[in-house]
């Protein structure tokens, strides 16, 4: 196997038509997490869509799963094309990529569509987008853009660090304006990493971290609705009626599962009882049918899909198609590990979504993209190690 080094630093070789295959392993490992994901959403969500008292899903048990696969197969040729995309051409159109985010999330609190108290969608059609899960995708790419533009000076904090959090200020402020705490939290966990990737100063991350210890101080002595949250999250049995009734009826299912589970379909916590069981609380419903095997299985199949996403950013010919698969692949771990964390109460309860599982078309199609920008990575360490 012969690396041609003047190849690897010119970045115009990896514009050429005739680009290599993608990485197979990773290709198949998000087929199968999808394929599971939504059986997952056909068994969780069928009683919520056949008693939906809002007349939305028509008493059609199969609404959900139906619209699903819909967006899973757009998804899919989303991700086969994102594939196809030269990483020079992402490159080269990274900070229009931000710009369109942030044009985007400053309309939903103007034009958005409301629901369950939050405005977090833009109505396109009879079809929502989501801003916040493009928003996630454009710091993976901006963010490589500018760390490979200041190569050299990323320890500086007039490059390493003013511009990053600028723009993560910016894109903070108007996710709370939705209010969307759970997306503000993964986008700041992202750019971190993508900064520490990045090789910002060391000592701006030990200064964040003091801040942030300051700031939840002052939330739980001065915001009593912040300490009531902590209190419930310690011991959500000491109000399961009310504000730990979400998390108690998740604990239940995962504890209903055993080792082998219930069966697909046998869940009972899905009939009405478990909130959201389709959507954030998707892997409580999973665990309940299939037990601690099968939720062993998905987070080994999880594990599998991210070290391989790692391992196709250090064969990466290029930083910047090494810093988008490092953020691309730290956006998908952040989000599986907070998921899982939340289902289990390791964490406070938040909203936040499980990768390919969750019931939610925009969101499913944008990971199925970034899986495809992934995948164009691959294509050209192939070329490279076959040539």
């Amino acid at each position: 196997m012969q690396y041609d080094s003047a190849r690897l630093t010119d970045f115009s070789y990896f514009g050429k038509n005739n680009r290599g295959r993608f990485d197979r392993s990773f290709f198949a490992a998000v087929i199968v997490l999808l394929c599971v994901g939504l059986i997952s959403v056909l068994s969780s969500s069928y009683a919520r869509a056949f008693y939906d008292p809002s007349g939305l899903t028509g008493g059609n048990g199969y609404y959900y799963f139906i619209r699903q696969a819909v967006f899973a197969v757009l998804g899919v040729i989303c991700m086969l094309a994102a594939s196809m995309i030269p990483m020079r051409t992402y490159r080269k159109y990274s900070v229009h990529f931000l710009v369109l985010s942030l044009i985007l999330l400053a309309l939903v609190p103007i034009i958005g569509v409301k629901a369950n108290g939050a405005k977090r969608w833009l109505g396109v059609g009879g079809l929502t987008v989501q801003p916040s899960e493009l928003a996630k995708l454009s710091v993976a790419l901006s963010f490589s853009y500018l760390i490979c533009k200041f190569k050299g000076r990323m320890k500086t904090a007039r490059f390493g660090l003013v511009p990053f959090v600028c723009i993560l200020l910016l894109i903070s402020g108007l996710l709370l304006l939705e209010p969307h705490f759970s997306a503000t939290v993964i986008i700041i966990a992202l750019g971190g990493i993508m900064m520490f990737i990045g090789g910002t100063s060391l000592i701006w991350f030990l200064l964040a971290g003091g801040a942030a210890a300051a700031g939840f101080a002052v939330l739980m002595l001065f915001f009593p609705y912040a300490s009531t949250r902590i209190v419930t999250w310690l011991d959500p049995f000491s109000s399961p009626s009310d504000e730990g009734y979400q998390i108690v009826q998740s604990l239940y299912s995962i504890g209903s599962g055993g080792i082998m589970g219930l069966g697909l379909g046998g869940s009972r916590q899905k009939f009405l009882f478990l909130p959201e069981e389709h959507n954030d609380f998707i892997f409580s419903v999973f665990c309940e049918e299939t037990g601690y095997i099968g939720a062993v299985l998905v987070l080994l199949l999880f594990a599998m899909l991210i070290l391989r996403g790692f391992w196709i950013a250090l064969h990466c010919g290029d930083r910047y198609s090494f810093l988008v698969c490092c953020g691309i692949t730290s956006l998908l771990s952040i989000q599986v590990f907070l998921n899982v964390a939340v289902v289990t109460n390791l964490i406070p309860c938040t909203g936040i979504s499980l990768p390919f599982f969750s019931y939610g078309g925009t969101a499913l199609m944008i990971q199925l993209a970034e899986m495809g920008i992934v995948l164009s990575a691959s294509r050209d360490i192939l070329e490279i190690q076959t040539e």
